[in-house]
């Protein structure tokens, strides 16, 4: 039997503890950026400044970790489309992702990252490597990554003779192998399950596939939101940096981000203030309001 996605209120943390017991630091040191990854030190994590935007980030909630696995994303055959998409749809559903890495196609380096990625976020999904070819090793990887074999799983033999109308090959059945223990899970509008081990999703990488997967399984997936509010203003950040760094000082759970915008002849920064708790949110927002002029406030959207 092909298990259904579990209702929200139902589907259990995959962690060892919930995310409350046991802190920030289970999901890693906040980084100056995705791609230099340099663990800022505890005493400066209040706030941080990148060259495009200064960003305070407090992480709360469900956390997830997305890996992007083909040789074509490295060599720039093809351009993702997947984690851009997931990373909206997630954040739409108060899901916080905290980490992105493109990887080959290579068995050692899949497993390695599953294994370090489903340790240190609530949810973890993998894009690409899924198929029937010679390259399609994602699952290979999956399994190695939790020390299981790999495995023909009836029920997924016999969703592919249904959906093959009875014509199986040695490539299709292929389709049917998956990590010992895992489950093909179905959802929504899903014709064919995608498969979770334990606390990772394994999706296509066809931007079209992947997206019908995900919207399959979404709601499972659905916590607390996000309460966000922009505002956008006439003035630079160098004018902007005190205000910021007061703001963050006073309000550290709080989510600020900052924007500079060099083309817009409308405002020249978007100031971003976010959290899980609106009433937090918008004391921040009336905070920084007060240490500017009007004159300088563009407009503000919720």
């Amino acid at each position: 039997m092909l298990v259904a996605a579990p209702k929200p209120e139902d589907a259990p943390r995959t962690r060892a503890q919930p995310l409350s017991e046991i802190g920030c630091d289970s999901v890693g040191m906040p980084c100056i950026s995705l791609a230099a990854r340099v663990p800022v030190p505890r005493a400066a994590r209040a706030f941080y400044h990148c060259a495009a935007a200064c960003y305070h980030e407090a992480p709360m909630g469900r956390t997830a970790g997305i890996i992007l696995i083909g040789n074509e994303l490295l060599s720039g055959k093809v351009v993702d489309a997947n984690a851009a998409y997931l990373c909206r749809e997630l954040r739409a559903l108060g899901v916080d992702v905290r980490r992105i890495v493109v990887i080959p196609d290579e068995v050692n380096q899949i497993a390695a990252e599953v294994a370090q990625f489903s340790g240190r976020f609530d949810v973890v999904f993998t894009s690409g490597g899924v198929g029937p070819t010679h390259d399609d090793v994602t699952i290979e990887g999956v399994a190695r990554a939790f020390g299981v074999p790999v495995v023909r799983d009836a029920r997924m033999v016999e969703v592919i003779q249904r959906f093959s109308g009875g014509n199986l090959n040695a490539a299709r059945l292929r389709m049917a192998e998956i990590p010992e223990g895992a489950l093909p899970m179905m959802g929504d509008g899903l014709v064919f399950p995608a498969v979770v081990m334990k606390n990772v999703y394994v999706l296509p990488g066809v931007p079209e596939l992947f997206r019908q997967k995900f919207e399959g399984l979404k709601e499972q997936f659905r916590d607390e939101p996000f309460h966000l509010v922009s505002v956008f203003l006439s003035v630079g950040e160098g004018t902007l940096a005190e205000h910021l760094n007061e703001v963050v000082r006073g309000y550290p759970e709080l989510m600020l981000g900052s924007y500079p915008e060099l083309a817009n002849p409308e405002y020249k920064v978007k100031v971003t203030l976010e959290s899980k708790d609106r009433t937090y949110m918008e004391r921040a927002l009336g905070d920084f309001l007060a240490r500017l002029p009007a004159s300088v406030v563009v407009r503000i959207q919720q």
